[in-house]
């Protein structure tokens, strides 16, 4: 347009036509546009270049601090590495709690637990339960049909610490004498009312009371003060007694209400079945004399198939009374609940009674006590405070009906396999990037301060995927080692449970680079912008979850017209 306007002027001087004032004006008019539009044209292009130029330098920019957020990443996992293997086998409890000199009673406890199993098949469960509930000074139901093995279980514990032993069967008929010592007749002379105790319940550390629900109202308040206070009322005195353990059994579930109360004071509850056929073999096996093992801490009768239940035990490995009393009064003192747990149990009661039909009640004392079980099972376990794996025994203790009990340990290990620990680093994190936009923008905040806490965060997420890692390759020793769950149990725990810990471990080196991410990004100074680059999905959530006056001077840039 430009040349064909040049053109035509100079073919009109040529030709020296006469051209009027007003054809001039408007030619000169229509170059001068010309000259304008090639400057604008100009200096369109030279923006458009320098452009390009600052969108390379920014793409290469994003790009170094990425390799950077990768190496940062890199050097962390390789030290978490280090961490776990420096660490494993130095310790059989999981990497998020601390660990307790228990190590002398343990090892008690793993022998006691083998010696008590000694030919008793499929009855691994109920011998843990049983030690765990000496251990907690509390005691146990057993529920099952008659021949299998309850009143021997609580036989071996009392030969285990060489203990007073009291056993009893009740009718509707029982009378109190039967349980607690007949009247003394000298005493019934001087118009006394006391009972001659020695030998019957309230002078026992361990007691198997069989059709336990058989008990009337002459037994019931009495049985109760022993079970829940340790005390006896012996005439005008009340009495403590040195009872350890109670195991109660019966073929049936209470039915009247007036038991609920007696019900309640069994803080364990097992239900007891029959030796299955592969475990009837090895049983019959094991009582014909044909699996004999010199090792057994079982005595062989001198009669040949027969079996005796005498128990030796090293007196080394013996647990004593001190054990039993100690225990709970130290793990009390030195197990922290974190509260990750203390929500766990709250949201399993609310579970059981709004979710489950018929509602499953649970008193407010049988939940502190739970937590108190917890506690003794940590510390036992040679850790200062309770796991989430620990609630697996919550199983055996807040059922009411035995079928109650597999729907708490799917709801338990579909709550593990949640993890909200991760959902809460996941908020961590949103937060922590939502401050460093604010203060990249412009919003005073000290820099040096969300570092520290990115710093935090990256350590919390790094002893995360150390205990994930132990539990993958050591074949998950918080499940496998714990001392109160039997090896089937454990196994099928386990089962369950690596699907989950793999996908988490996955969830955790996300957010361990994001992490790094962040603090790379930190260390660099860099602008809001290259931090919304950097990580999209956290930009795109502070943009729709901050209020616009916040946003506005950090991601976008005011028109000028």
């Amino acid at each position: 347009m430009a040349s064909h306007l040049q053109g035509l002027q100079s073919s009109l001087t040529r030709r020296a036509c006469p051209v009027s004032l007003n054809q001039r004006k408007s030619v000169g008019a229509s170059l001068q546009r010309c000259r304008q539009h090639r400057v604008v044209v100009a200096s369109a292009a030279a923006d458009g270049q320098s452009y390009m130029d600052r969108d390379r330098a920014a793409n290469k920019k994003l790009q170094a601090l990425k390799e950077r957020a990768k190496q940062h990443l890199a050097s962390i996992l390789e030290q978490q590495a280090a961490a776990s293997s420096s660490g494993n086998g130095s310790s059989r409890s999981s990497s998020s709690s601390g660990a307790v000199d228990t190590a002398e009673l343990r090892a008690k406890l793993e022998n006691a637990i083998r010696v008590m199993q000694t030919g008793l098949v499929e009855r691994e469960t109920e011998v843990r339960l049983l030690m765990l509930a000496a251990m907690c000074r509390e005691h146990i139901l057993l529920i099952g049909p008659p021949g299998t093995a309850k009143s021997e279980v609580g036989r071996r514990l009392s030969q285990l610490i060489q203990g007073a032993y009291f056993e009893r069967l009740l009718t509707r008929f029982s009378v109190p004498e039967e349980l607690f010592g007949p009247l003394s007749m000298r005493a019934l002379e001087e118009d006394k009312y006391v009972r001659q105790t020695r030998g019957y319940l309230p002078d026992a550390q361990v007691a198997f009371i069989d059709e336990i629900f058989k008990a009337n109202s002459a037994i019931l308040n009495t049985l109760l003060t022993i079970l829940n206070e340790r005390l006896f009322d012996n005439g005008s005195q009340r009495v403590k007694v040195p009872l350890v353990t109670l195991v109660g059994a019966s073929n049936e579930l209470p039915e009247s209400e007036e038991l609920d109360a007696l019900y309640d004071r069994f803080l364990l509850r097992k239900e007891v079945k029959q030796v299955t056929v592969a475990g009837l073999t090895q049983m019959l096996d094991y009582y014909a004399g044909n699996s004999y093992d010199d090792g057994d801490s079982v005595t062989p009768s001198s009669s040949r198939g027969a079996r005796s239940t005498t128990i030796q035990v090293d007196p080394s490995a013996r647990l004593t009374m001190d054990d039993f009393q100690q225990t709970r009064t130290s793990a009390l003192a030195a197990v922290r609940v974190p509260q990750h747990v203390i929500q766990l149990l709250a949201d399993l009661r609310s579970y059981l009674q709004e979710k489950v039909e018929p509602p499953v009640y649970v008193s407010d004392r049988r939940l502190v006590k739970a937590v108190a079980l917890m506690q003794v099972a940590a510390y036992c376990n040679g850790r200062d405070s309770v796991s989430e794996y620990d609630c697996l025994l919550l199983e055996h203790v807040l059922w009411q009906s035995p079928e109650h009990a597999p729907k708490i340990a799917d709801w338990l290990l579909a709550q593990l396999a949640v993890d909200d620990g991760m959902k809460q680093v996941t908020y961590l994190l949103k937060g922590l990037f939502g401050r460093a936009c604010r203060s990249l923008g412009g919003v005073t905040e000290p820099i040096g301060a969300i570092r520290e806490e990115c710093g935090q965060l990256r350590g919390l997420l790094a002893a995360k995927l150390t205990q994930i890692n132990t539990n993958l390759e050591g074949g998950f020793p918080v499940v496998l080692d714990n001392l109160w769950l039997g090896r089937e149990e454990g196994e099928a725990v386990a089962a369950a449970l690596v699907p989950k810990l793999q996908k988490t471990k996955v969830a955790v080196e996300q957010l361990l680079f994001e992490v790094a991410t962040l603090e790379v990004a930190l260390e660099d100074n860099s602008d809001a912008v290259t931090l919304a680059n950097l990580m999209p999905k956290h930009w795109a959530d502070f943009i729709r979850n901050s209020p616009m006056d916040e946003v506005k001077p950090i991601g976008t840039t005011p028109l000028r017209i």
